[in-house]
């Protein structure tokens, strides 16, 4: 195959292929361009923990969950917010498809494509605490056997099968520049062409010319992710009014070639760039000891016993508990004029709680190691989160509450701690832990995490005083704020056709995945369910492949 192609797809990430994948089925060609090298297939999607949103799932049917549709809309709704008549056109629509999808034939899709699943299902993004609050009021994170790389394999092998009949070109080291527009339509990219790069996947590649291309088609598909990885964007673009000031200081939870260049290259061809301030930033992050790509922030998915503090060791509101509500959580410690908080916990608690996202943190089930995987409920630590006990500059550990205290000050002697208001909010939660009930709400939480039976068998410590010596040491994490997911993004119809300002589609042009706000300029509204974001990739890239696959000529 010459470059000559019917549709070029910007971006060689999940959305992408999954879009290339669909075309391919139809017969179309496909050319991909993409700035990074063929390491970096699969995009952001290979570093996550591969979990997505179901509902009323087997899997869940198994574990006595009762899920529907409704509530799975329900909860959605009630996260999202919609409350923009222009900009939550098309995301309310996409939210309606999106559970629609979830509920219907997205396990079967996927199943078919050889993808499997772990038997539990967790329970992210518990809620604000209300029942029409934001959250999920059900487990609805189902963890993909093999995680984000088995997501991408799922779709890159047939891809790649394609590629071998002639139906698809890779141009890696391609950086599209500029949109062609021809009559209103787009009909092509243009672009420079990049020295070529031998570094390992996620690693930060320079950004030398060596030329320049032009490639033409009949139809283009944006899927080049969002702004993540370029924090003066992240800025730019931040939520003043809702979130309070920009921190000052972020670690970064994607690769560095998740710039937000294809979002406003669109938006100057004559794309609508929606909810630009709408983003998803995670409050639990820790600096890797064995750093990928610049500022490699990692993300614990916790449990929900440990004592969260702010910078001051005050404890945090109610119901800012860990795993239950990210942006009101986000937006209390940016209010508190303090970039840091802390975990502290015991020994029991982080062997039986602590999880950390992305693939390569989680070797057993990314490598589908079955008695890896089963050596979870034994005593003792996973090894990821033993090396980050054992080489972590934010982990201390230490015998004794005051010790504690004073590796706390030591780590972070810009905001020193007052031992006295430590121990105080250690003692009282201990006073209420040895109580069957209690007015303490994190308690309350976590006894009805237990009730549900797989977070008691895996997940969810049995309560415990901190301050027994029996479940020591004594553990405190130093969290910071990182940057991950953009949940605006450019205006599309419920087949991915990019919009313009006037509300009338692009002749031409498509986009999906995070580009796309995981569909329609925005799906989630304010708040994502979690779980939601390789789904909307799939979902979105499935629709604009399907949709040009029918309209070309």
């Amino acid at each position: 195959m010459s470059d000559d192609a019917d549709v070029i797809v910007v971006g060689a990430g999940l959305a992408g292929l999954v879009a290339t994948y669909e075309l391919t089925r139809a017969g179309r060609r496909v050319l991909v361009v993409d700035q990074e090298s063929e390491a970096n297939l699969g995009g952001q999607a290979f570093w996550s923990l591969g979990g997505l949103f179901l509902v009323d799932s087997p899997e869940q049917r198994r574990a006595g969950i009762k899920d529907s549709p409704e509530l799975a809309l329900s909860d959605w709704l009630d996260s999202a917010g919609f409350d923009r008549d222009r900009e939550d056109h098309w995301p309310r629509q996409w939210a309606q498809a999106y559970v629609d999808f979830a509920a219907g034939e997205k396990r079967r899709y996927l199943y078919d494509l050889g993808l499997r699943l772990t038997p539990t299902v967790g329970w992210a993004e518990r809620g604000a605490g209300l029942a029409t609050g934001h959250g999920n009021s059900v487990p609805r994170f189902h963890l993909t056997w093999g995680t984000g790389p088995e997501v991408v394999r799922v779709f890159a092998e047939p891809v790649r099968a394609a590629a071998e009949r002639g139906l698809v070109v890779f141009r890696h080291r391609h950086r599209v520049d500029e949109l062609i527009v021809e009559d209103g339509a787009a009909v092509g990219v243009r672009g420079t062409t990049l020295a070529p790069s031998d570094l390992p996947r996620g690693v930060a590649s320079a950004r030398e010319a060596a030329g320049e291309f032009a490639f033409r088609a009949q139809a283009v598909v944006v899927t080049s992710g969002g702004i993540g990885g370029n924090q003066e964007l992240v800025r730019e673009n931040w939520p003043v009014d809702r979130l309070g000031p920009a921190p000052q200081t972020m670690i970064t939870g994607v690769p560095a070639y998740v710039d937000g260049r294809m979002l406003q290259i669109t938006e100057r061809a004559g794309g609508s760039l929606v909810n630009r301030d709408r983003m998803w930033h995670y409050t639990e992050g820790i600096k890797n000891w064995d750093p990928i790509w610049p500022d490699h922030a990692i993300r614990i998915i916790p449990g929900p016993s440990s004592l969260w503090l702010d910078a001051t060791g005050r404890r945090l509101p109610v119901p800012l508990f860990p795993g239950h509500d990210t942006l009101a959580t986000l937006r209390h410690i940016v209010h508190t004029g303090h970039d840091h908080t802390w975990f502290l916990l015991t020994r029991s608690i982080v062997e039986k709680e602590f999880a950390l996202s992305g693939s390569e943190q989680n070797p057993d089930i990314t490598g589908k190691d079955l008695k890896l995987a089963l050596a979870r409920v034994k005593k003792g630590a996973p090894g990821p989160v033993q090396a980050f006990l054992d080489r972590g500059e934010d982990f201390v550990v230490r015998r004794t509450l005051r010790e504690l205290v004073a590796g706390m000050n030591a780590l972070e002697p810009s905001t020193p701690l007052d031992y006295a208001t430590v121990e105080r909010e250690v003692v009282a939660r201990d006073r209420a832990v040895a109580h069957p009930y209690s007015k303490d709400l994190q308690l309350m939480a976590v006894r009805n995490a237990r009730e549900y039976w797989p977070d008691k068998l895996t997940r969810v410590a049995k309560p415990h005083r901190l301050l027994d010596p029996a479940h020591g040491p004594l553990i405190a994490v130093r969290l910071h704020l990182l940057t991950r997911k953009t949940l605006g993004g450019l205006e599309t119809t419920l087949d991915s056709q990019v919009v313009q300002p006037d509300g009338t589609p692009f002749d031409g042009l498509y986009a999906a995945g995070e580009v796309a706000g995981f569909g329609g300029g925005g799906v989630h509204g304010y708040n994502a369910l979690e779980g939601t974001f390789l789904g909307g990739c799939i979902f979105s890239g499935r629709a604009a492949g399907r949709a040009l696959a029918r309209s070309l000529a």
